[in-house]
């Protein structure tokens, strides 16, 4: 049980581990696809299992740390093993910034990756704001991904994906019954940088900046701002955007649509970049897509009238 405390966006005790099946209908689901399909890769089918694996790995260190918190330490520890064993089974010749060494880039992703595996744990505090920001991803990344985007095994994965979120969606409506805790939101973000990584490498690193990129600017700008105030930044607090939009008067359902909205938006955007793979259009989209998502982080700081 999810207990609330002065930090909860909840009332009540709410039952948390949804994330345990939608991770494991992700797995299931995505390996049975792939097989079926015909589309699991010969020669890095054993890169997708290590996938499956690391998801595993860090859905467990989510379980327990649902059940009894852990230290920070050997949390960050397992969760660099994790993002670890996902880029290193990426395959060689895969390089989003030619313009960086390779070994550099790849420090690069595993620090990012474990900060995207920490970002969407932070986020997944209001009911239906993951099914908010990560239906919209993955069916965006499905739609690239049918652009041409992506390889087919990663459009699978994410239509697997997809699946499972949109099959949550009515136990964790406001008022949720059901949360979908650390067991859920960590693999989340494990799965989903990973096939945001592979939309990347395809040439398309603005796109796969633009799906999650809510997620990535409400996060980091309120670590900075933590930081800034000298806050313990492993602590949990009511500092995000759409916490604060609560508390300025938005209703949980008026949240999460806007986030929605936008999220929509963004995939145009991307839809956009991925057509066109210009930086006549990518630039401008991607300026379009922060400047939306700032002024939806502005209108959360400012009480309702």
């Amino acid at each position: 049980m999810a207990r609330p405390n002065a930090r909860s966006s909840h009332k009540k005790p709410t039952p948390q581990g949804g994330g345990i099946a939608v991770i494991a209908a992700f797995i299931v689901v995505a390996s049975l696809g792939l097989l079926a399909t015909g589309v699991w890769p010969a020669q890095t089918g054993s890169a997708i299992l290590a996938v499956l694996g690391a998801t595993i790995l860090i859905a467990i260190l989510g379980a327990v740390d649902d059940i009894r918190p852990i230290e920070v330490a050997p949390r960050l520890l397992i969760q660099l093993f994790a993002v670890g064993i996902v880029i290193a089974v990426l395959p060689a010749e895969f390089q989003m910034t030619p313009f960086l060494p390779w070994w550099l880039e790849r420090i690069i992703l595993i620090l990012a990756g474990v900060w995207f595996v920490n970002l969407v744990n932070f986020m997944d505090g209001l009911d239906w704001m993951t099914v908010a920001q990560f239906v919209p991803l993955t069916a965006g990344l499905v739609l690239l991904g049918v652009m041409g985007a992506m390889p087919p095994f990663a459009v699978v994965c994410a239509l697997a994906l997809l699946g499972a979120l949109i099959g949550f969606a009515p136990f964790n409506r406001p008022v949720a019954r059901l949360f979908l805790g650390d067991v859920g939101s960590l693999p989340l973000g494990l799965v989903g940088g990973w096939l945001l990584a592979l939309l990347a490498d395809k040439g398309h690193l603005v796109a796969a900046l633009l799906l999650p990129l809510y997620y990535l600017m409400d996060a980091t700008i309120t670590l900075v701002r933590r930081l800034g105030r000298g806050e313990k930044i492993w602590q949990a607090h009511r500092s995000h955007f759409y916490q604060r939009a609560t508390d300025n008067g938005f209703t949980v359902p008026q949240v999460v649509a806007h986030v929605f909205a936008v999220n929509i938006a963004l995939i145009i955007l991307a839809a956009l970049c991925v057509r066109y793979n210009t930086p006549a259009v990518e630039i401008p989209a991607l300026a379009a897509g922060i400047a939306m998502v700032g002024l939806m982080l502005m209108r959360f700081s400012r009480k309702q009238t």
